[in-house]
């Protein structure tokens, strides 16, 4: 078994453990934010976590009615500007807590005085230590260079987060049943991505779409596959893919649609007709019984509590696709050439 594939293989038992190491701070978190009556929200990540982070946009967006957006690093380490963040939850995001934009973008925070959060996987790391609460993703060690396990811990603690603010005991309940729904599926997920990835060993691009809260896995997903397996995916917004990537596609060029059930169903299943349409080679990933049986090359997928918990079954689906995609074409997923556990950019 690879290390990916071993970390892959743990996330229910870290996602079960995460409130309880958490559940002091946040709502200590969750006091001062309403305390100072707190409406806009920064997330400052890169690669991985910032797919994490976009995720918590949509969440703090749904169930808190919070103004959210992706910080801009290089404002502030290229261009030495000073953006106002006085009134601002500000959160930096990063498995190991040393990520140089992120920490600058929390120093700046500080410094104005805005309210700082660390999600990271290193209760001694920068990050961690410079923000005014850490939220910690107690994953323990991941050695994987590909990030498995912290990033649904990330995943996880912003919805912990956005529970807790928002005080929905729906959603707060369904995260909290969900590891052990995980832990039920896990082992049929992987079996099904394994069966899914014989026809992408020779692919070299592709793309990979979703939209509203599986938007972020999309990416997430062409990530995987581009430092694990070195093709060139391509993840998209299925709103953002008309406006331009959709002209190349082509009956050699792979398309692979992540359709949940939920708010965005009915774009996926709009999208997957027009690619069909084209002819070109698609895979729908679904918990939708009847679009599985529509469509010859599917994946049914365990059906999640909420369309914002289904994510995790997406994710992991995801990972496990991208580990065995890689093996099957004679690579280590734990090593990919180039790269390094831990990348520091400003």
């Amino acid at each position: 078994m690879t290390k990916m594939l071993d970390e892959i293989f743990q996330q229910p038992a870290v996602l079960g453990g995460i409130e309880s190491a958490n559940e002091k701070t946040l709502n200590a978190l969750v006091e001062d934010l309403n305390a100072r009556k707190i409406s806009h929200a920064l997330l400052a990540a890169r690669g991985s976590s910032d797919h994490a982070a976009i995720y918590g946009k949509y969440l703090l967006g749904v169930y808190k009615g919070i103004v959210s957006g992706l910080a801009m690093p290089s404002v502030i380490t290229s261009y030495d500007s000073k953006p106002n963040m006085s009134q601002d939850l500000v959160i930096g995001i990063s498995q190991s807590g040393r990520a140089a934009d992120a920490i600058a973008v929390l120093e700046a925070a500080n410094a104005q005085g805005g309210i700082t959060v660390a999600i990271t996987n290193n209760t001694e790391s920068p990050l961690a230590k410079i923000a005014k609460y850490h939220l910690y993703c107690n994953a323990g060690l991941e050695e994987s260079v590909a990030a498995t396990k912290t990033f649904t811990a990330q995943l996880y603690l912003l919805a912990l987060l956005t529970a807790y603010w928002s005080a929905n005991e729906q959603l707060l309940d369904d995260l909290r049943k969900f590891p052990e729904s995980l832990k039920q599926a896990i082992e049929s997920i992987n079996a099904l991505a394994a069966a899914s990835v014989a026809r992408y060993r020779y692919v070299t691009e592709g793309f990979i779409l979703a939209r509203g809260f599986c938007y972020p896995i999309a990416m997430e997903m062409a990530l995987k596959t581009q430092e694990t397996c070195y093709v060139k995916m391509q993840g998209h917004a299925i709103s953002d893919f008309y406006h331009g990537p959709m002209a190349q596609v082509t009956p050699d060029v792979p398309v692979i649609v992540l359709a949940p059930q939920g708010k965005s169903f009915k774009d996926a299943e709009e999208v997957i007709e027009k690619i069909t349409a084209i002819g070109a080679q698609i895979l729908v990933i679904t918990d939708d019984k009847a679009l599985a049986k529509k469509h010859d090359h599917s994946v049914l997928l365990p059906v999640a509590n909420s369309e914002a918990t289904s994510v995790f079954m997406y994710t992991v689906f995801a990972q496990c696709f991208a580990q065995s995609l890689s093996i099957s074409k004679g690579l280590n997923p734990d090593a990919p050439r180039l790269l390094k556990k831990v990348t520091i950019t400003k």
